[in-house]
């Protein structure tokens, strides 16, 4: 698929409106195999179905390798509902805040969070700074949905573009979350809504996995995948064994699982999925909501709520409509909920 205006014509059509590029903000034109600025001339190539609007990976590598190993992994699929309560839980985005509207999705992965999106009626245009998009762009083919390769610090996009942008556990593998955030609600529509989840600093247990990400976080990520694939087994039946002992199994289980933090989800290829997330990401931050609704507020996003998972919050975009291309997110009014 050289073309992806052969998977969605319609929603193509809106995504060329309103492509710009990244260097100089003009517009975009599409050839056969790419897109072009009619300005300075750069070329963003269309690979495998996919517009690249960076060059490489850089800080995400180990994220394209742990898609395309997990492709399908966590999708949602008759029998297993997971991604749709997760997304519910974590954003408080329901069906109809996107249903019919345009959604930007931040960091999709492989399109688990966008596949239930599209299921609810949305189109989604995903973006993944990994070949990651790749992955996402095949599983979700028959969608209303766009996958990009492209930098969430310097998104290929007209300002307000999107009614709906949200972002789960990504924007905190940035190497500088709040700027990250901070670059996303001048995409947003007057009155669209934006929603992010991020790993919580109020949590005790992440102190001795931070001392094991100083190493885990430097090893390639197939020698990764191949001592997680021994020591979450490990740990997960060690587990397991010490909570059937009476009275103090569970508290000694508690205690291992402290010092040695390893996903206990009821899934095998679950937990070596998730272990490895978190463990093999070059940047990781943790936040408080004290932090993000500072983060909301200056952005001009007021109306602000609290999901049920730490730390997810939702906005709305309050402040006046940007003007113009240049128009920088400092000229935004502050409102607050």
């Amino acid at each position: 698929m050289g073309d992806i205006g052969r998977m969605n014509s319609r929603l193509c059509t809106s995504l060329l409106g309103m492509l710009r590029c990244t260097s100089c903000r003009a517009p975009l034109t599409q050839q056969d195999d790419a897109y072009t600025c009619s300005a300075c001339g750069q070329r963003f190539p269309i690979v495998r179905g996919v517009p690249r609007f960076v060059a490489e990976q850089d800080y995400a590598d180990s994220f394209g390798y742990q898609w395309h190993r997990f492709d399908k992994t966590q999708l949602d699929h008759a029998g297993k509902y997971e991604s749709e309560p997760d997304l519910i839980r974590k954003t408080g985005l329901r069906p109809e805040d996107v249903k019919g509207k345009l959604v930007l999705d931040v960091g999709c992965g492989m399109g688990r969070f966008a596949e239930v999106v599209t299921r609810w009626g949305g189109r989604v245009v995903g973006i993944d700074l990994s070949v990651a998009a790749e992955v996402a762009a095949r599983n979700l083919a028959d969608r209303e949905f766009v996958a990009l390769q492209a930098d969430v610090f310097a998104l290929p996009f007209a300002p307000e573009s999107f009614d709906c942008i949200y972002s789960l556990g990504v924007l905190h593998h940035t190497p500088d979350c709040e700027t990250a955030f901070s670059n996303l609600p001048k995409y947003l529509k007057p009155a669209g809504t934006m929603a992010v989840w991020l790993y919580s600093g109020y949590n005790k247990w992440y102190r001795f996995s931070d001392i094991y990400r100083k190493f885990t976080r430097r090893m390639p990520a197939p020698t990764l995948l191949r001592i997680l694939r021994v020591a979450v087994p490990f740990f997960y039946g060690f587990d397991r064994f010490l909570c059937a002992i009476p009275l103090v199994g569970r508290p000694l289980a508690g205690l291992v699982h402290h010092v040695f933090p390893v996903n206990r989800h009821p899934c095998s290829e679950m937990r070596i999925l998730d272990t490895f997330d978190w463990y093999s990401p070059k940047y990781q931050s943790k936040h408080t909501y004290a932090q993000v609704f500072r983060w909301f507020e200056r952005c001009g996003l007021g109306d602000l709520s609290v999901a049920d998972v730490a730390i997810g919050v939702r906005g709305r975009k309050v402040a006046k409509p940007v003007a113009n291309e240049s128009a920088p997110n400092a000229d935004l009014k502050l409102h607050t909920s």
